[in-house]
């Protein structure tokens, strides 16, 4: 025995735990050089410690414990390079995945830190210039209560996540205007996620560039009424046409917070161009 090692000395070595080790002998991925028939005790031979620094370096490199079994069963420098050079395929896809995340995120992060300056604008009012834009939408199915929005919005979720699509951490609806003025606020006609321009769908609604009243509504969703009563009490008094149905970008939700007081939530409509606000309440530009 004095040339082998014990499972617990071999994964002090290794930095693992023995649990570990037996799992991998378990699923014929690390199996010990003896084990001792009176107690069951495991035991590993010095040239086995190559062999789990491979199995180790593979794991890191992300192969899963399946692909690592098969490809030790007998690799070659030809089928290692085959192997390896198909590995750094995956690892670029996960790099402009994992890129395009951090993208997403800190979009997220600088709408986050800009909420405090979102709730002190509330009763604000402004014209701004859009830029053009996308959307992933999905059509609100009647009768357009929030557990039909919620089922829309987890469908244009899972289709993103499906499809690898270029999507925001964001949601939001569209409300028409008629039911708007009507007085039915929360009864959406579609949920959307914005999106960079993809050709990779077809359920893709362009937003185009122009101009856009606004106000930020801070609470839960039921109580957006008196932003909308808002709305159209400035677009009235100051002479502006409603152009379009409305837009709602949720900018912090539940993903972001518990408490329903701190909704925030854009809503805007287009209108005729040309009486824009240089600065949004916000005081960053438009």
């Amino acid at each position: 025995m004095d040339d082998l090692f014990s499972i617990g000395e071999l994964a002090k070595y290794q930095n693992l735990s023995k649990q570990t080790l037996i799992y991998y002998d378990r699923i014929g991925l690390f199996r010990p050089a003896y084990v001792d028939p009176d107690n069951g005790y495991r035991y590993y031979s010095s040239a086995q410690i190559d062999r789990l620094d491979t199995i180790l370096i593979m794991k890191k490199i992300g192969f899963s414990l399946k692909e690592i079994r098969e490809y030790m069963k007998d690799y070659t420098i030809d089928t290692s390079l085959t192997v390896l050079r198909k590995q750094l395929t995956v690892i670029d896809r996960q790099i402009g995945e994992l890129s395009m995340i951090r993208s997403r995120l800190l979009h997220r992060c600088v709408q986050m830190e800009n909420a405090r300056n979102y709730m002190e604008a509330e009763a604000t009012v402004v014209t701004e210039a859009v830029r053009e834009q996308y959307l992933l939408v999905r059509n609100v199915e009647e009768p357009y209560r929030m557990r039909e929005i919620s089922i829309a919005t987890k469908r244009c979720f899972a289709e993103a996540f499906q499809k690898h699509l270029p999507v925001y951490f964001q949601s939001g609806v569209t409300v028409p205007l008629q039911r708007i003025r009507e007085g039915r606020y929360t009864e959406a006609s579609a949920a959307f996620l914005p999106i960079e321009k993809t050709e990779d769908v077809q359920n893709l609604h362009r937003m185009p560039a122009g101009t856009c009243v606004c106000t930020y509504h801070i609470g839960d969703y039921l109580s957006i009424g008196r932003s909308y009563d808002r709305l159209l009490e400035y677009c009235d008094s100051h002479g502006l046409k409603i152009l379009s149905d409305s837009y709602e970008f949720c900018i912090n939700d539940y993903l972001t917070t518990d408490d329903e007081n701190e909704y925030i939530t854009k809503i805007l409509f287009y209108v005729p161009p040309g009486r824009e606000s240089a600065r949004t309440p916000s005081g960053q530009k438009t």
